[in-house]
């Protein structure tokens, strides 16, 4: 499954954050795969891209960086998937 995860930057300050990742890595537990991110251009939040089939491996991870970071997770699937879903609802006939 895969999992977008916005982080917050307590105090919007982002150094202590990318500090501890420079000196002990990501801190992610064995079975929990980061795959991209992205921060704002103000710098205030991340928005990752994780993949785990263990839900609580994110909580782990987040134990981790609680103290530096406001984390909200979301549940995601692609597009196509998303596609998929729908049409397999879909009670609309098609023409």
């Amino acid at each position: 499954m895969l999992y977008i995860i916005v982080e917050h930057f307590k105090n919007q300050d982002p150094v202590p954050v990318y500090r501890r990742f420079r000196e002990r890595g990501r801190l992610a537990p064995e079975g929990l795969q980061y795959v991209s991110s992205w921060v704002d251009e103000k710098l205030d939040r991340c928005f990752q891209l994780m993949e785990t089939s263990d839900r609580k491996l994110i909580d782990e991870w987040i134990a981790n960086w609680s103290d530096l970071v406001e984390f909200e997770v979301y549940p995601v699937i692609s597009s196509k998937e998303a596609t998929d879903k729908l049409s397999e609802k879909s009670t609309v006939p098609r023409a």
